[in-house]
């Protein structure tokens, strides 16, 4: 619904920031991670995700587009809730999150606090396979760029109908084959082509 919100930050603090967007102030949960690279005050980007519970719509603000990305991977998981999410992106940046689950390394997840041996390997099993596959193992990997198209491209196909696991796959199919000046519209007909 919402992909980012920019305005004045009004009020910063570890847990959560209130930014002014032409009149309207938002209150938006944030990580450890976003607090530390967000300015102290003036204008401020970031990019949100809504999660409509049954007794409230909470917002979730992210400094860039990999810290969401891996927010929503880990919602995903059976088990872990938003507010788990946030507490690992707090403990852990998003880059140390791939690196551990990539390599199983259990200890360090488990080292987050609410996160027991039983969690910590469901991350594992969950996102170890989707991690080097989907959006955000290539995010990490190539430049802000080429992860936008990809991202663009994907939720174009979601909106058109695809499920998410078949056109992240045709999307990486397609990538291997086009040339390095493309755009998401090139990109979304080559995959559409070989659907």
């Amino acid at each position: 619904m919402y992909d980012y919100f920019e305005g004045n930050l009004v009020e910063k603090n570890p847990a959560y920031v209130v930014l002014d967007c032409n009149g309207i102030g938002y209150t938006l949960n944030i990580s450890i991670y976003t607090y530390d690279k967000i300015p102290t005050s003036g204008k401020c980007k970031l990019y949100v995700h809504l999660a409509i519970r049954e007794d409230a719509h909470v917002l979730y603000g992210f400094a860039d587009q990999l810290e969401r990305i891996m927010f929503r991977d880990l919602i995903s998981v059976s088990g872990v809730g938003a507010a788990t999410a946030r507490v690992i992106l707090s403990a852990l940046t998003p880059e140390e999150i791939k690196q551990a689950i990539i390599t199983g390394d259990v200890r360090k997840l488990t080292s987050i606090k609410g996160i027991g041996e039983k969690s910590a390997q469901r991350i594992i099993v969950d996102l170890g396979n989707k991690i080097g596959k989907d959006t955000l193992g290539s995010a990490f990997s190539s430049g802000t760029t080429h992860n936008k198209m990809k991202q663009e491209a994907l939720n174009a196909l979601e909106t058109l109908g695809y499920a998410r696991n078949i056109a992240e796959k045709a999307i990486e199919k397609a990538m291997k084959d086009m040339e390095t000046n493309a755009n998401v519209e090139d990109l979304v007909k080559r995959v559409l082509k070989n659907f």
